[in-house]
């Protein structure tokens, strides 16, 4: 899953706009649901049917993936990280939430370790 989430990723030009929520700025309120989810299904509409993957299935498979990833996002405990792979990633046309998710999770995965013998 990490590998099609990155490859299909890699395609997405969607540009990091007015439209994206930061997951740690995220109130809760109904106006920003509704962005949030405005923001994922045109991204991953956009993505799936440039790839010839826009049937109904894949695509609310996809925003169902990138809403709970949205929402595990919103429990960040680092924000300066994730806000430095939101800078990163969004800054490559890579901006959604599965790809932010997976990203923040092995930035601070690699920040835990230590070169060893």
């Amino acid at each position: 899953m990490k590998k099609t989430i990155l490859l299909i990723s890699a395609m997405s030009f969607s540009a990091f706009g007015a439209d994206f929520v930061h997951p740690l700025k995220f109130g809760g309120s109904e106006a920003e649901k509704k962005q949030v989810v405005e923001f994922i299904k045109v991204n991953v509409k956009e993505t799936y049917t440039k790839i010839g993957m826009g049937d109904p299935m894949t695509l609310r498979m996809m925003e169902q993936e990138e809403l709970n990833s949205f929402k595990r996002l919103t429990q960040a405990q680092d924000g300066r990280l994730l806000d430095n792979v939101i800078r990163t990633y969004c800054g490559m046309g890579m901006c959604n939430y599965a790809t932010l998710l997976m990203m923040y999770n092995e930035q601070a995965n690699a920040d835990s370790q230590e070169l060893e013998w």
